[in-house]
């Protein structure tokens, strides 16, 4: 068992390791388009350029995730809340369709898998207040999911994304951290591009 730990903690540092790296190589890579989107997001609507939003991390601790803003400042305070069903929802702004479309409204989330705040691949982080109020209400079952540091992607986003309830997402979040190992990352990683690609789920 002690060894089975050490392996498993081997694992893990890797992980992070690969983590900062590809992190920070995107940054420095993809730093060109930041600045387009940053520009036709500020012609596009008002509002800041980034969307700032807490969510529940690894152990349940909070942390600010930060996206590209896709919808008119306090959308989720406006119509149908967190919940987005249609790229025709009026919130989304001209910029955001495409950047949901394309996903490129999560390449900030690199700054936050810099700050250990996140991970290239985990479960997705959910708001503080959605789908459960806060870590603590949280059925033990699905505590599991918060033991590692939350993804840009996930084996929930390739397997089901938006399609399927919270709850079947969390256990498809649960079951990633009792099997995780850094070659089903890497699958989940090229999945996602598949699924980016042909635009599988966006919307449930």
């Amino acid at each position: 068992m002690a060894l089975e730990g050490f392996k498993y903690k081997c694992r893990l540092g890797i992980k992070r390791f690969l983590d900062v790296a590809c992190a920070s190589i995107g940054l420095v890579v993809f730093s060109p388009l930041f600045a387009v989107i940053a520009l036709a997001i500020r012609l596009d609507s008002r509002g800041p350029v980034f969307f700032l939003q807490e969510r529940l991390g690894k152990n349940g601790v909070p942390f600010r995730i930060i996206k590209f803003r896709t919808m008119v400042v306090n959308a989720e305070y406006l119509g149908d809340g967190l919940r987005v069903s249609s790229e025709k929802d009026t919130r989304i702004t001209r910029v955001g369709r495409i950047l949901r479309a394309t996903s490129l409204d999560e390449l900030p989330q690199l700054v936050n898998v810099i700050k250990g705040d996140m991970s290239l691949v985990g479960p997705r982080p959910p708001a503080t207040y959605h789908p459960y109020k806060g870590y603590a209400a949280y059925p033990e079952w699905a505590k599991k999911r918060f033991e590692m540091r939350p993804g840009i992607t996930g084996l929930a986003q390739v397997v089901a994304r938006n399609s399927v309830s919270w709850d079947e997402r969390i256990r498809l979040d649960v079951d990633y951290v009792e099997g995780f190992s850094l070659w089903k990352d890497v699958k989940i990683l090229l999945d996602t591009v598949r699924i980016v690609v042909l635009r599988e789920s966006i919307y449930p």
